[in-house]
């Protein structure tokens, strides 16, 4: 693709002007641009008045909003150290097997986006919390009832629950810490007198937002995508040290369901804070920028034989997990929990299948990219 074909003049999804900026190299360069952010420079702007910053309250201005950004990236990246998932590593696998036992109670044929995908991201984010076991399934409830924006009474008591849970687990842990993220920020907090309770709860709700729906999302798309490829399904099974690849592939690769609906292209948005000149063309303060992720995904110029699915590559640099400083801060956590799953999920279900053709499996259209409503297989 010739870089004059890298930004182009297009239209949002609201029918307003936008930037699409497509390409390997330029989405990447881009996204580590910090004259790009989720905040607009017009303090009028639907953006800044509808969206909640990382501590509260309407999103900021761009600079407040990369000095909040770079904050809370210094919080938490000690907090999600390797250290702490080698830690957290035998209750993943606890859960996972757990749900896998659920899984094969439930069926033949059985829902696994309601029995494993959907459940598996919060309840290792119970643990990262320090939840106790016996509040998992209202902590879950609630935070499922939070999002239901076409619902907005249920949403507020969802969000209000939360809130207040969080409010008395934070003081349980003051005086009765454990090994977990919200025991750690409390101890930030005697260093850091800004950061208070209520910036302790936005941290932990944002974690547990930020870390469900796009994971489970992905355990979606993996399990799509191995059943339609019998022979990389084969080789994961055959050897299971290919998971890590594996893994990686998965986040890059477009789910089966993606490819069979119309070319969606943009998604990811950002705005211009300032003027940014490139490629020859000059991107304005305020312009609304789009990120055709899964084109650079597919750049054949970065990998061979793009449109093939293959767990086996060596070199997988996608940009699934954004770039930069707007990096994904769970991608550690989130590979810890698909390795083990896809890895114990062939062992059990040597035979698993899809139960429905695939056309018959529902996307959520307005949540992220190759989400289900339900995924139905048997074994």
């Amino acid at each position: 693709m010739a870089s004059t074909e890298m930004i182009q003049r297009v239209s949002d999804t609201q029918g307003r002007p936008a930037w699409l900026v497509s390409g390997h190299e330029r989405v990447r360069e881009l996204l580590a641009d910090p004259r790009l952010s989720r905040s607009h420079p017009n303090p009028g702007h639907p953006v800044r008045l509808t969206q909640p910053g990382l501590f509260g309250g309407p999103i900021p201005d761009p600079e407040a909003e990369l000095a909040d950004l770079h904050r809370m990236r210094k919080l938490l990246t000690p907090l999600l150290s390797a250290r702490r998932l080698e830690s957290l590593r035998p209750r993943v696998e606890t859960i996972v097997d757990t749900l896998l036992d659920e899984l094969h109670r439930s069926g033949p044929p059985a829902d696994f986006h309601t029995a494993v995908a959907f459940p598996l991201p919060a309840l290792v984010i119970c643990e990262l919390l320090g939840l106790p076991a016996q509040d998992h399934a209202d902590f879950c409830r609630w935070q499922i009832e939070a999002k239901q924006v076409s619902k907005p009474a249920v949403a507020r008591g969802g969000l209000q629950s939360l809130w207040r849970y969080l409010g008395t687990l934070i003081e349980r842990k003051r005086w009765v810490p454990g090994d977990d993220v919200i025991s750690d920020l409390l101890d930030a907090a005697n260093l850091d007198p800004q950061l208070t309770d209520d910036g302790i709860a936005h941290l932990a709700a944002g974690l547990l937002f930020a870390g469900h729906a796009p994971v489970v999302a992905i355990i979606d798309r993996g399990m799509l995508l191995l059943l339609t490829h019998p022979e990389q399904r084969a080789a994961l099974q055959s050897d299971p040290t290919l998971a890590a690849q594996a893994i990686e592939e998965i986040f890059r690769f477009a789910s089966p369901i993606e490819r069979m609906r119309a070319a969606r292209r943009g998604g990811l948005t950002r705005y211009a804070s300032a003027d940014i000149e490139v490629d020859g063309v000059t991107l304005r303060a305020g312009d609304t920028v789009m990120f055709a992720v899964q084109e650079a995904n597919e750049d054949e110029n970065v990998f061979p034989d793009p449109k093939r699915f293959d767990i086996t590559r060596e070199r997988i640099p996608h940009l699934s997990l954004s770039h930069g400083a707007h990096f994904c801060l769970g991608a550690h956590l989130a590979r810890l929990e698909l390795r083990y799953l896809f890895v114990s999920l062939l062992q059990r279900f040597p035979a698993l299948r899809l139960a429905v053709p695939l056309e018959e499996i529902p996307p959520l259209r307005e949540a992220v990219a190759g989400a289900v409503s339900e995924l139905p297989v048997a074994w």
